[in-house]
Order: C-alpha cells, then sequence, then structure tokens
C-alpha cells in the first residue's frame, strides 16, 4: 500500500483599513460563532480546532498577523492523504463570517469586542494549559486510530486484532522483519495443500497475519484510510461482513491462482473495502459533489497498488479477489442502504452475502485438486514397482536360467516400463518446477536401469560375460543418478 501526504489550504487576506489588534478580535469571535476551539492565542497568531472526527481534531487552522495582511492556514490532522476540498471549504467558512460579523459591527461595537478579547488574550498568554503543544496533540491524534468511537468501530478493532496477533507472534519468536514460512503456516497462514487435506480454516485466518511489521504497517494504514471514508456511511456491521467476506474470497482466488504459494495478510480484504467504496460511488448514494473527487482518488490508489502488486512476492490475485467481490458486496449493499429503515431487508442482505461466500467457498475448495497429494500417492507406487523390479538380484543361486529370464523380463523390464510411464503421467500435474526437474531425473533412471536389464537378459540368455563392461558402465551412471536424486 501508499502512504499520502497532509493535506492543507493557505490564504492571504488583507487587512485594509483593520489595525492587526482590531483584525484579531474579530477572528477570534469568528472562530467562536463557527464552534471552533482556539488555542495558543497571542498578539498576532492563534490556532483553532474545527471539530471532532474519527481521527481527533477535523482540522487545525492557524491565524498569523503582519501588519498588513492575516495568513490564514488550514491543515488536516490524523492519517488521510485527501482532504477533499474540505480545508479550503474551512478558509472560505471563516473569511465569510468574519465578513459578516465586521459588516455588522459599528465603531463602538467593534471596540467592546476587542476589550473583550484583548482580556482574554491576556488570560491565554497566563494560562499554561492554553500554550500549545504539538507533539502531544500529534501523538493523541495518531492513537484515535486504534479508539472505537461513533462511526469507527470495527476498523479499530480489526487494525488492534491485527497488531495483536503480529505482536503475539512476535513473542513466540517469530522474525518480526522476516518470517520462515513454517512460522507463517503455523499461526494460520494460507497454503493450498493442507486446505484441500480439511483445513478450510486457513481462508479465514491468513487475513489478520502479516509478513513481517512492514507488511502490517502498509495494510494498517490503508485499513484506517479506507474506514475513516466508508464506515460511517455503511455502518459497523456491514463493513465487518465485508471485511471477513473479500478477505474470505481473496483467499480463494489466491489458492486457486497459487498451487503452492504461503498467504498472509490484510491486504485482500482491505482491497474488497475499497471495492465496496468503489460500487457506492459508481451509483447515487453518494452525494454528487463528493463522488467525483472520491473516486478519482480511490481509483488512483487501487490502480497504483494493483500496478504495484505485479512485483514478485505481492499476490495480486488475492488483490484481484477481494476488489472483484468487493464491487459485488458493494453494489449488493446499496438497496439496503436507500432503505435504511429496511431491517428485514438489511438482514437478508448480510445473511445473504455471507452464506453465498461460505457455500462457494466450500463447493470451491471441495473441486481443488490436491496435486501434491495424488503425486505422493503415486510415488508410492513408483517405489513399490521399484522394489519389485530389483528383486531380480535376489533371486537365489539355484534359480534356473528359464526363471530368470522371466524375472528380467516380466517383472524387471515390466516395471521399469510401469514406473517411466507412471512418471509422465504424474509430471502432467500442477506441481513445483523442482518436482518436474525430480521427475526428470527419475525418468533417466529408470532408463538407465532398463538399458542394464535388457543387456543383464542378452547375457543370460547368451550365457555370455561380453556385456558385462556394458553393465558395469550402466551401473556407475545409476549410481550418480540416484545420488543426484538424494540430493534433489
Amino acid at each position: 500500500m501508499a502512504f499520502g501526504f497532509i493535506p492543507k489550504f493557505e490564504q492571504v487576506v488583507e487587512l485594509n483599513e483593520l489595525s492587526p489588534e482590531k483584525y484579531l478580535a474579530i477572528a477570534l469571535k469568528t472562530a467562536e460563532n463557527l464552534g471552533w476551539e482556539t488555542t495558543n492565542v497571542s498578539n498576532t497568531s492563534f490556532t483553532a480546532y474545527t471539530g471532532n472526527s474519527a481521527f481527533g481534531k477535523d482540522s487545525e487552522i492557524h491565524l498569523t498577523l503582519t501588519t498588513e495582511q492575516a495568513i490564514l492556514v488550514s491543515k488536516s490532522l490524523g492519517s488521510e492523504m485527501f482532504d477533499f476540498n474540505r480545508n479550503r471549504k474551512f478558509i472560505e467558512r471563516f473569511v465569510h463570517e468574519f465578513n459578516e460579523i465586521h459588516s455588522s459591527l459599528s465603531e463602538d461595537d467593534l471596540a467592546a469586542v476587542v476589550t473583550n478579547y484583548q482580556d482574554f488574550i491576556v488570560a491565554s498568554q497566563d494560562d499554561s494549559l492554553q500554550q500549545p503543544n504539538t507533539a502531544f496533540q500529534g501523538v493523541k491524534s495518531f492513537f484515535f486510530m486504534f479508539v472505537p468511537q461513533g462511526g469507527y468501530i470495527a476498523t479499530p478493532i480489526i487494525i488492534n486484532i491485527n497488531i495483536v496477533i503480529f505482536f503475539l507472534m512476535a513473542l513466540s519468536g517469530v522474525n518480526i522483519l522476516s518470517p520462515d514460512t513454517e512460522s507463517l503456516i503455523n499461526w494460520g497462514a494460507s497454503f493450498k495443500p493442507l486446505i484441500v487435506q480439511g483445513e478450510s480454516w486457513r481462508l479465514f485466518t491468513n487475513i489478520f497475519l502479516h509478513i513481517g511489521i512492514f507488511h502490517l504497517l502498509l495494510n494498517m494504514y490503508a485499513l484506517a484510510y479506507v474506514g475513516l471514508l466508508l464506515e460511517h456511511r455503511i455502518g459497523t456491521f456491514k463493513f465487518t461482513v465485508a471485511y471477513l467476506c473479500t478477505g474470505i474470497a481473496a483467499s480463494i482466488v489466491s489458492v486457486c491462482w497459487h498451487s503452492y504459494t504461503v498467504g498472509a495478510g490484510a491486504s485482500g480484504a482491505i482491497f474488497g473495502l475499497y471495492g465496496v467504496f468503489l460500487a457506492l460511488l459508481t451509483g447515487n448514494f453518494i452525494d454528487k459533489a463528493m463522488r467525483k473527487a472520491l473516486l478519482t482518488s480511490i481509483s488512483v490508489f487501487v490502480g497504483y497498488n494493483l500496478v504495484n502488486g505485479l512485483k514478485d512476492g505481492i499476490d495480486n490475485a488475492a488483490h484481484i479477489g477481494g476488489l472483484v467481490s468487493g464491487l459485488l458486496i458493494g453494489y449488493a449493499f446499496i438497496p439496503s442502504l436507500n432503505k435504511p429503515g429496511r431491517k428485514t431487508l438489511n438482514y437478508l442482505t448480510l445473511g445473504g452475502i455471507t452464506a453465498f461466500i461460505l457455500l462457494l467457498s466450500t463447493i470451491i475448495v471441495a473441486l481443488l485438486q490436491d496435486d501434491i497429494g495424488i503425486y505422493d500417492s503415486k510415488m508410492k507406487i513408483f517405489y513399490n514397482q521399484e522394489s519389485m523390479a530389483l528383486e531380480v538380484f535376489s533371486l537365489p543361486k539355484t534359480t534356473s536360467k528359464e526363471n530368470i529370464l522371466f524375472e528380467i523380463k516380466e517383472r524387471g523390464l515390466y516395471y521399469w516400463n510401469a514406473n517411466i510411464e507412471l512418471v509422465n503421467q504424474v509430471d502432467s500435474l500442477n506441481l513445483p518446477d523442482p518436482v518436474h526437474l525430480r521427475n526428470k531425473k527419475l525418468i533417466d533412471y529408470c532408463q538407465l536401469r532398463l538399458k542394464s536389464y535388457q543387456l543383464m537378459y542378452k547375457a543370460v540368455a547368451e550365457d555370455s560375460n561380453s556385456y558385462k563392461p556394458q553393465i558395469e558402465a550402466y551401473d556407475i551412471q545409476i549410481g550418480k543418478t540416484i545420488e543426484e536424486l538424494k540430493q534433489q
């Protein structure tokens, strides 16, 4: 996932006939009328906060006065990448309210306002509680990410669960930068061979695991951002269902696409939430004035991360699976969102989506082929046939010539040919590249055995030792091949 920047908007206003003292007094009254909290008040500046959001203070407005100008800056607080012109609107509201107040004041009224706010400025400068502590404000704003509150409940809970699980993994000894495959599988990562063998719960548990601390931080940032935008619009319950269902859908697509990749991470579910949001933005659920800006920013964000996902080591199949399932779920949400009073419709929607995802997952897992399991069972047959072919070397010395020839032909040659056919069959399975290389080596081994047995058959049939050097040469090659197979 990608990081953003802190949005802000700045405007310079001429004081004209107003002195800095009068402008400051009217500006403080303006902030009061707008319901903004002021702090850090001096003779030439103050800071105001516009209100509360899921991440604490919505925006910080800073006013600085010179002898001729007022510099107004509105800056977003908390973790977000885009303000969708919110900071510009705060400045516009301030300027409009300021002008309304100024035009309504007589000279006597203005003098009273100046006197009143001059006393306030003096009191503010004497009160240590009014002094700024920007470091504290930043920390406070940061920790709002993890605190459930109105319209922002499921997101911090999910974030906290992911962090706690990562912390427990670290305490158990798992490497926090680059955890090994075995550790991830032990903690519930997705792995197709195990899922096919009955561990379907991995489709769920893997969406709360992360492959290192940087993977965790990037995903939690993206989750907090989409949670801030989406959860209050669709509700906590729908948000939770969307996260879990798109996460499972992403896992299913991943195991269908990657046979032997160990999967972990919330990114599939996060892409699912972005998919839900995109679906809402393509309809009429969100106000038209905001829709275009949101649609552009979310599309850019999703597009960038999908392109970035083409790099090695990133499970783009899960991203795409989450995004597509999120779009479908988002469209399914729209009827109940447009009719919030219809509780039955809401419950049917959530129940139907959950049941559909679980049923589809069950069917797909049942249809998945465990190629590794099939390969292992076929290899047991291979080794059994190999043992029967090698029984030729265990024949008693009193065995007749006819029986020796029969054993070489009907058991030895037969089973080596059967093993070549068996390996060719299993090589068509979807297997890791090292297994395909091993299969080629097994075929070479069987072919060397065939050639050796054919010479043995001739030597016995003709009562001749002339084939002995060739047989010994094949035996040397067979020994080397066996050693190479042991090293694979």
